[in-house]
């Protein structure tokens, strides 16, 4: 994806953003080089200061926001409110060690990170509020990068955060971000709401991780701070920390950074802590990528969007008069340009949802009204292949240590 010259990365802020933290041990090691290298390079400044809400030890030299005294004031009850609430993620994977962040949601000790901090974990450790837990994966979205993790509490007090509404939020609002950026646990930062209604999709070994409807904001966010929280002014949940925008290629903040929302993610939450399955919408189609060169080579009559390949029978396309070789240009407000952005047009609404498809068909340009919905079968399908596909692996494996051991003398 390019802009203005420039090729912008997305980045995920958690556990596989390589080369900043190695795990737990190692962002312990990452903390205390960096707080070094910022006291010595005149940064961060040695010595002791004294809080302002002390009067009898304040003193302007010591610290002055009198500029912006009711920010700092703000800043600081929100950071007191919300810190409490806020873990910090350990992780043990098939690929090494890592660390994220998490929210605390209830006092079971039910914790909301990103299914990229924690899905393929097979050892999790919490710190919350300075007390540290062994915890368990419950189960998650990998396609919507949401999970949920519970702390072993033993009894143990624990503040869940309040949850907020994303909804509400517009351009401008003062946001905080709250995590462990490089390890550096209980971090805080401020911003703003940079934009709204995002949207970018990640391909990886496990799939594809569509980001809908993102919250934009130039509060920093960095490694680590993946499964962090996103709070307002209130204090109150509005987003989970996800991604940040790289020009630079080095995987490091640059003013940009995205959020799930809060009630999307919280929604998911809730339907994993209750064992239900998380669906999605769904428009039963597949489709290729149309571009200019496709157009003219196979003689298309649009010159972008995404070819319609093949219709599931029974699904909402096929109920709504869609058709193998249209070519869908629009799904409700947004414009489809690729066969990725009409799985993002989609995933940003919901099952049941009735939405406006433009399509080419023949050089004229059609609309018709698709009602979505689950993608429940489609998820069981999957499954039923993966599991297959893992049969046939291990099969293979087995087969070949077989043969080969067979053949050793003994």
């Amino acid at each position: 994806m390019s802009n203005n010259r420039y090729e912008k990365q997305y980045v995920r802020t958690g556990n596989t953003w390589k080369g900043v933290v190695g795990g737990a041990v190692a962002g312990a090691a990452v903390s205390a080089s960096l707080a070094v290298a910022l006291v010595g390079s005149g940064i961060l400044s040695p010595t002791t200061t004294t809080h302002a809400n002390n009067p009898q030890n304040f003193s302007s030299s010591t610290l002055n926001i009198s500029q912006a005294s009711e920010e700092a004031t703000t800043s600081e009850a929100v950071a007191a409110k919300c810190l409490p609430s806020i873990a910090s993620v350990n992780v043990v994977t098939p690929s090494g060690e890592g660390i994220g962040s998490g929210v605390v949601l209830d006092t079971q000790g039910n914790i909301i990170t990103n299914w990229h901090v924690a899905g393929d974990a097979t050892s999790i450790q919490v710190t919350i509020d300075g007390n540290t837990y062994d915890a368990t994966l419950v189960g998650g979205d990998a396609s919507s990068d949401v999970a949920v993790i519970k702390a072993e509490l033993n009894g143990a007090l624990v503040t869940p955060i309040e949850i907020g509404d994303s909804s509400q939020l517009v351009v401008g609002d003062w946001v905080m971000t709250l995590g462990s950026p490089l390890g550096l646990d209980q971090s805080v930062s401020t911003g703003i709401v940079s934009a709204l209604y995002r949207n970018q999709l990640m391909a990886d070994t496990s799939g594809n991780t569509l980001y809908t409807n993102l919250i934009q904001v130039d509060a920093a966010i960095n490694g680590g701070n993946s499964g962090g929280a996103l709070v307002n002014d209130q204090g109150q949940l509005v987003g989970i920390n996800s991604l940040i925008a790289d020009a630079s290629g080095m995987g490091s903040f640059s003013g940009i950074g995205f959020a799930i929302p809060g009630n999307y993610a919280v929604e998911i939450a809730n339907k994993v802590i209750a064992g239900e399955q998380v669906t999605h919408a769904y428009i039963g189609l597949s489709c290729a990528t149309v571009n200019e060169q496709s157009a003219q080579a196979n003689q298309l009559s649009a010159s972008e969007g995404a070819y319609v390949a093949e219709i599931a029978e029974g699904g909402p396309a096929e109920a709504a008069g869609i058709m193998v070789g249209d070519i869908i240009t629009k799904v409700g407000d947004l414009d489809v340009t690729s066969a990725d952005s009409l799985l993002l047009a989609v995933r940003t609404n919901s099952v049941g949802d009735t939405v406006d498809v433009e399509f080419v068909r023949n050089g004229q340009t059609l609309t018709t009204s698709v009602t979505l919905g689950s993608d429940e079968r489609l998820q069981a399908q999957q499954e039923q292949e993966q599991a297959q596909m893992q049969q046939q692996q291990e099969s293979l494996e087995q087969r070949y240590l077989d043969q080969y051991f067979g053949q050793l003398p003994y």
